[in-house]
């Protein structure tokens, strides 16, 4: 029997080696300016191309912009305030429809490490994308109507603009305690963090506390890769009681994306998802905080190799996310309102035809034959409502 733990040890040892390590697996580098190109936008104007970061005063004016010019539609929450004073905002979107009065709540939130920035460019661009297509956009107008988004699209603005209001290039991971904020939060298996809790956080978690979020993403850059619970245990170790659904979400996801690029999401494992613990385990992070103690499920998404990315391949990153990130909103009603933390719909054979399509696609359920025409759908990966199961249908 110990010969067999011993060698049961050393395969995942073996297994874990062969990953590529975490980004935050390491102390800091002395700091450097960024090679990349790093291009600013200083005005709205200048954002409207969506080739550049937004400087903070831009980022501030984006999030007013949203709600000047879809008041039925959204509005900003104030979440708090950074250490040196900066807002840690939310936009809060969802339809006009009053026949639907209750819709879950989902959360984006992204770059609580500062230099981790292609979440927050594209966290931006999707609130753009949802408010501009409510209306003529029969996916987006029954998304909205269902559904009550909230997108934090930078959550450590001191880290992101550490070297001041105007550029990113010399974003930092902490904030400006130095403090690493995924390493910060109370932990639910009994470690205490370093530092006390920095106001980032602790204003994230009065704001998740006023809120019934079901299901959210945190929004990381380093590597291309889902992660799912737990950060603080091997799978060997605690298997998340979700584990299989999350598995699926993740799948689902990352085929959307490798539609468009196919070489994405493959630097840490060939599937492109892993047990947050099985590539590397960490106490005090915040997915695993959420997970145990607020009643949402939570999942880490690493979105891009390069932490800063170049201005120059954000819109390839949308191009290759944009659905994915949509589709991972709509899992939020793939959930079971009979669970207090959401259990997967019971799994029943539907025969959906043809699969994948270029248009048309017949579902046949359990009480009937159903047609969906994605004619004017992009490519991608859909999941599709059928008898309130979802039905997984591939657009070529």
């Amino acid at each position: 029997m110990k010969k067999t733990l011993i060698a049961l040890f050393l395969l995942s040892a073996v297994a874990v080696m062969a990953q590529k390590p975490r980004p935050d697996a390491f102390p800091p580098v002395p700091d450097t300016l960024s090679p990349k190109a790093i291009t600013m936008a200083t005005t709205l104007e200048e954002m409207d191309t969506w080739d550049k970061y937004p400087t903070y005063e831009v980022y501030m004016a984006m999030m007013q912009r949203f709600v000047d010019s879809f008041p039925d539609l959204c509005h900003v929450d104030t979440i708090g305030t950074s250490v040196q004073g900066r807002l840690i905002l939310s936009l809060a979107i969802t339809g006009s429809d009053l026949n639907d009065m209750y819709r879950p709540e989902f959360f984006y939130s992204s770059t609580m490490h500062g230099d981790e920035v292609t979440g927050f460019y594209l966290m931006l661009r999707l609130c753009d994308t949802l408010l501009r297509s409510y209306g003529t956009s029969q996916e987006i107008t029954s998304l909205l109507d269902r559904t009550r988004i909230c997108i934090n699209p930078l959550s450590n603005p001191d880290g992101t603009y550490r070297g001041g209001n105007n550029t990113v290039a010399r974003a930092m991971r902490y904030n400006a305690n130095y403090v690493d904020l995924n390493r910060n939060y109370p932990d639910p298996f009994g470690t205490d963090p370093l530092e006390p809790l920095q106001p980032e956080n602790e204003a994230m978690i009065n704001y998740v506390s006023q809120h019934s979020f079901r299901l959210s993403a945190n929004l990381h850059g380093g590597s291309e890769v889902m992660n799912f619970p737990w950060d603080s245990y091997t799978s060997f170790e605690q298997l998340n009681e979700h584990s299989e659904w999350w598995k699926q979400v993740c799948k689902r996801f990352v085929d959307t994306c490798r539609l468009v690029d196919s070489q994405r999401f493959r630097d840490v494992t060939n599937s492109g998802y892993i047990v947050g613990g099985d590539w590397y385990v960490i106490s005090n992070g915040r997915q695993d905080y959420f997970n145990y103690y607020h009643n949402m499920r939570e999942m880490t998404m690493e979105l891009s190799t390069s932490k800063t990315l170049s201005t120059t391949r954000l819109d390839h990153y949308w191009q290759c996310q944009s659905h994915a990130l949509i589709n991972y909103i709509k899992e939020i009603h793939n959930l079971d309102d009979s669970s207090s933390v959401g259990i997967v719909a019971p799994v029943v054979n539907m025969r959906a035809y043809p699969n994948p399509t270029t248009g048309a696609v017949t579902v046949e359920g359990t009480r009937g034959t159903y047609h969906y025409d994605l004619s004017d759908r992009p490519t991608g990966v859909y999941i599709v409502n059928v008898e309130g199961r979802p039905v997984k249908v591939v657009k070529h």
